[in-house]
């Protein structure tokens, strides 16, 4: 295999893998946002994480590949080290995925309570808005609708 076959080969598994993300997005689409997040960090790293093939020529392939290639065909010795890249880019990706959540978290929970302020801010506007039309209904003045047409005297 060509450098550039090899450069083609790996195109194509990024735009394969690619595809494959955007369906589990899809699919994971309706779940909770905490169970979701997750199994799309987890896809993911196991759509997009290399392990060395032949140390001696530096070629890489996708660790999933080699470690289901070499469980289902028991050829080759490269499980261990495809499992362990699997492993290590795992952890440093929900390491990340860890921070970004505890940075989201508190942001998050400042909107909830600025969002409940809000609503009940809305809720007192309402509140006075139907005293002032009982108040005015009790005078026995015209609705606000007709307050400010101005109606001929015959």
């Amino acid at each position: 295999m060509t450098e550039h076959d090899y450069f083609i080969a790996w195109g194509i598994y990024a735009a394969a893998a690619v595809g494959c993300l955007l369906v589990w997005f899809r699919l994971t689409r309706w779940m909770w946002r905490y169970l979701r997040e997750p199994l799309r960090v987890l896809a993911l790293v196991l759509l997009a994480t290399p392990s060395i093939v032949d140390p001696i020529k530096d070629e890489y392939a996708p660790a999933l590949a080699i470690t289901v290639m070499d469980v289902a065909l028991k050829v080759g010795n490269n499980v261990l080290q495809a499992a362990s890249d699997l492993a290590m880019y795992g952890m440093f990706a929900f390491g990340l995925y860890l921070v970004f959540v505890l940075i989201r978290w508190p942001i998050m929970r400042a909107s909830r309570a600025r969002k409940a302020e809000q609503a009940a801010a809305a809720e007192r506007r309402q509140a006075e808005i139907a005293a002032e039309q009982a108040e005015e209904e009790r005078r026995g003045a015209p609705p606000a609708s007709s307050r400010f047409r101005v109606e001929p005297r015959l």
